[in-house]
């Protein structure tokens, strides 16, 4: 799922990168904790790191707050040695001043060299400040919506999820063609998603567009045909909220389609208004575009009116009912766009959940702290794939990263998590079909304090049919009826019954109380105030009984998952498993 990121060399050179020269890269710190969200009346501290052939005498920063120009400069604060570079780096520090609520802070940083009138810029080292790097953040004092904190999403694909009663899948010649999901069919299906228990639904990109999967866009006001109408689109969002279920939508502000007709204006005509919403090497046929794919022409969102035209689609459809975006690739577009983004979607509704696609490391997610309620956790949806599928992580591998993970972000800061999606291969085909592998993920993602995402057919046993490459084989068909899975499905309805009878899942401290990677047995307590749940796995092949050293835990507990037998003394909790097995002691 991290692509080229999984290649070492490739990360040396961008570890290098990020030392070389004068870096900035979003790099917050307030005087609360590292990367929390800036808060009102408070400075922000900026880093800046310096490295490389050229030497600094000054660090400054030119900030603009609504049309109001002033520069402040940084201090050195130390310089580390770096064994890898075989240099120093030199850190630096600066503050903005405190804001007010609805301010966008706009602002450039540059370094001054030893001995000239000189002037490098983070992070693009530019050499004038007119081609500097911009960067932004957005002041207010939005909390994260109350209701993501309990927040429980099932991800629909649209076109494989449901036709709609009495009408049969289409039969397209490839996984590339349609096969007939629609609107209608998930308005059909709200309560078998609420049997499970979500209360949250993300909608893959339903607007006007030439492909299956819709992330190329031809009109961002118009439903897709083949899906429904807007009307349509808007009794779903009814409907749903009748249920107590939230529509969020796959919002794609990268880049659309090649058929846009702005794009289309933009090529045939040289003097069109829209030819500065791209960005051409050579007009008309050679344009910058997401992964190289010609069919999806990036925009030039650093240009005022491409970003106003979509910052106003946002807050139509917000306008309309829609609940939040799962926002599209979001590393794409500038993080001056996403400052406006936030601004403009929390002025129409304050209790919008916006959350980003950032398929990166900790650090690159941190610096979308400012602009977002929260990421995707592609990290901890890898250290589950490789722990319980394929086992190529151990359980105390799987520790040492959680305990990590769980305390690097801010708790306003939602990370939902997820076993699979639209975009990577389907864990059950990558458990080599083993249910009971998937099983175990599972109980570990719904006990966890993160907001569980499940792709639909998870939770029945969709799996795909070729070797792993292609994004279209994570996208086979919604199984229904009696093709589904009634036994994983009935797991999964009953882990949902448990997180919403327990809401310390989403809130409480989490407390490792057993591990032993020989047998492959592992157990962590959940508590929040004087309730507290124990979580127990055993992954090996062969049976299990753990004794879990817990004083005076509840006398009356039980296994509420599995049925497996407990037995409570007055210094332990002791519990047998079966081979591959889990249990949610209450």
């Amino acid at each position: 799922m991290f692509g080229t990121q999984r290649d070492f060399d490739k990360r040396l050179i961008e570890y290098r990168n990020s030392l070389t020269g004068i870096k900035h890269l979003h790099r917050l710190k307030t005087p609360s904790a590292y990367a929390s969200r800036p808060q009102l009346n408070e400075p922000i501290t900026l880093h800046v790191t310096t490295s490389g052939g050229i030497a600094y005498d000054s660090v400054c920063c030119w900030m603009n707050v609504d049309g109001e120009a002033s520069a402040f400069e940084f201090v050195q604060d130390e310089s580390v040695w770096n064994a890898l570079e075989w240099r120093y780096v030199h850190h630096w520090s600066g503050q903005i001043p405190p804001q007010t609520d609805g301010t966008i802070v706009r602002y450039k940083i540059g370094g001054r060299v030893v001995g000239s009138d000189r002037w490098v810029f983070a992070d693009n080292q530019a050499r004038v400040l007119s081609e500097a790097t911009e960067f932004a953040v957005a002041i207010d004092d939005y909390d994260i919506p109350m209701w993501v904190r309990d927040a429980f999403i099932y991800h629909i694909f649209l076109d494989r999820f449901y036709p709609g009663d009495g009408v049969p899948w289409k039969k397209p010649t490839n996984l590339s063609g349609f096969f007939g999901g629609t609107l209608r069919g998930v308005i059909q299906k709200l309560d078998y998603i609420r049997s499970l228990e979500c209360n949250a639904i993300w909608l893959s990109p339903l607007f006007a567009s030439p492909s299956h999967h819709g992330y190329d866009a031809t009109d961002y006001y118009t439903v897709e045909p083949r899906f429904g109408t807007n009307a349509e689109l808007v009794e779903l969002i009814e409907k749903a909220h009748q249920r107590d279920v939230r529509v969020i939508l796959d919002f794609v502000a990268n880049h659309w389609s090649n058929q846009h007709p702005t794009f289309q204006e933009a090529r045939h005509d040289e003097n069109s208004e829209y030819r500065t919403w791209y960005t051409w090497q050579r007009w008309p046929d050679e344009y910058t575009s997401f992964f190289g794919v010609k069919g999806m022409p990036q925009l030039n969102l650093k240009h005022k009116s491409a970003s106003d035209y979509l910052l106003k689609c946002a807050q139509y459809w917000l306008e309309n009912g829609v609940d939040g975006y799962r926002l599209d690739y979001a590393p794409g577009p500038p993080h001056t766009f996403w400052a406006d983004f936030r601004q403009a979607c929390k002025a129409v509704n304050p209790d919008a959940f916006l959350f980003g696609e950032v398929v990166s490391h900790s650090e690159t997610i941190a610096s979308y702290i400012p602009h977002f309620d929260g990421c995707l956790d592609f990290l901890l949806a890898d250290a589950l794939r490789r722990t319980f599928a394929l086992e190529t992580a151990t359980l105390l591998e799987f520790e040492a990263f959680l305990a990590a993970h769980e305390t690097y972000f801010p708790k306003d800061f939602s990370l939902p998590a997820f076993l699979d999606n639209h975009d990577m291969t389907r864990i059950l085909y990558l458990a080599g079909e083993d249910k009971a592998k998937v099983r175990l993920a599972a109980l570990v993602l719904y006990t966890l304090s993160t907001s569980p995402v499940i792709y639909n057919g998870t939770e029945v046993g969709v799996s795909q049919r070729n070797p792993l490459g292609r994004f279209e084989e994570a996208r086979l068909p919604m199984l229904w009826g009696d093709e589904q899975d009634k036994d994983l499905l009935t797991y999964f309805q009953r882990l949902g019954a448990l997180r919403k009878q327990f809401p310390l899942l989403a809130s409480g401290k989490r407390e490792v109380v057993h591990l032993n990677v020989q047998n492959g047995t592992y157990a962590y307590l959940r508590t929040l105030e004087t309730n507290s749940v124990v979580i127990a796995l055993n992954i090996g092949r062969r049976s299990a009984t753990i004794d879990i050293p817990i004083p005076s835990f509840q006398n009356s507990a039980e296994d509420m998952l599995n049925r497996n037998r407990v037995v409570v003394s007055e210094d332990s909790v002791k519990v047998s498993l079966a081979a591959q097995s889990g249990a949610f002691i209450a």
